[in-house]
């Protein structure tokens, strides 16, 4: 499953207009955490292919987004369902802890 990078441009189309929760993922490229779990957030999408659209916010280019959802640390992913951000967590997460953050939050919105 392909990433959706995030936009000002596509941020309302992708992510406050999808069917399914999205998992937004606020990186940086000079941030190391952040490329130790972008490998990890990429392998976990295929996981939820169809469940969850995966998409990451590039913090240094799309900053209004990331100042609206108040990243002060990265890497940070917010699940937003239905435009409201219903999940956060923070840090360079394992992949078998992630993809249990994911379940558990999909299993309380009945996705």
């Amino acid at each position: 499953m392909a990433l959706e990078n995030i936009n000002r441009v596509n941020f309302e189309d992708v992510v406050k207009n999808s069917n399914v929760p999205v998992l937004l993922d606020f990186w940086a490229g000079w941030c190391g955490p952040c490329q130790m779990l972008g490998p990890v957030f990429e392998e976990v999408s295929s996981d939820y292919d169809g469940k969850v659209k995966f998409a990451k916010v590039n913090v240094d280019e799309a900053r209004e987004i990331a100042m609206a959802y108040g990243i002060q640390s990265i890497p940070t992913m917010v699940l937003v369902h239905k435009g409201t951000e219903i999940a956060r967590f923070s840090g360079a997460l394992p992949k078998d802890d992630l993809k249990k953050k994911i379940d558990s939050i999909l299993s309380k919105i009945g996705a």
